[in-house]
């Protein structure tokens, strides 16, 4: 079995780099039967209702935001013609899967376990199919670990634990936390990671404030980390 892993790049095939125009996701449109129904659950998850607008023709739409998300998600009445829950593998990246999942379930949904690939892909297969190991990553890794749940309709949502980023998959000149809780998480691993600092170099670092700067960019850069 191989893999490999491609590193974004900014330079276009045969030229020299040029800033592009920035495209970014603003929302996704899923498919739902009741759209009360649906709002009353994606409201009961906590997440951001930031409108809904009807209107004569029987036209419908209701966007939530996930909290510190970019990106919403949009439903209603005469929106898409696809089949309500056929959405598939909507991802919700966290800093501490273990927490979100707890969160999530307190708050009326349905959650998986929380598991980790037994074989590539497996998350994306249906609940209960091979391939799929219970737990946490052994070495939880970053993008290593995850659970899912659906909506009552169906539509599936991938929860998958993220804390140190690939190379190139975060814009370096901005390092941002969604959440208090997010930055609490990063703030914790850095601990962790400054303490074995401290025992290789065997005495304690008076500018610990610049290395967990230093190691909480890192990770969310894809950088390479103090030591």
């Amino acid at each position: 079995m191989s893999s490999s892993i491609e590193t974004r790049t900014d330079l276009p095939v045969g030229g020299a780099w040029t800033r592009r125009v920035d495209l970014k996701l603003e929302a996704v449109v899923i498919p739902v039967s009741d759209v009360d129904r649906a709002k009353h659950f994606y409201a009961g998850l906590g997440w951001r209702l930031d409108a809904d607008f009807a209107f004569d023709n029987g036209f419908r739409v209701v966007q939530f935001t996930p909290p510190g998300s970019g990106c919403s998600v949009q439903f209603g009445a005469k929106m898409t013609s696809a089949a309500p829950g056929s959405a598939e593998a909507l991802y919700l990246i966290v800093a501490d899967i273990e927490v979100a999942r707890a969160e999530l379930i307190a708050r009326g949904a349905e959650v998986t376990e929380v598991f980790h690939q037994g074989e590539p892909g497996a998350q994306f297969r249906a609940d209960g199919a091979s391939g799929r190991v219970t737990g946490l990553d052994t070495e939880r890794a970053s993008y290593g670990s995850f659970a899912t749940f659906r909506d009552p309709d169906g539509n599936h949502w991938l929860l998958q634990e993220v804390t140190t980023r690939l190379p190139g998959r975060i814009d370096v000149e901005e390092t941002l936390f969604a959440s208090a809780a997010d930055l609490a998480s990063a703030m914790r691993r850095a601990s962790v990671a400054h303490g074995e600092h401290e025992a290789r170099i065997g005495e304690s670092d008076a500018n610990w404030p610049d290395w967990y700067a230093a190691y909480m960019v890192a990770e969310q850069t894809g950088g390479e980390r103090p030591q």
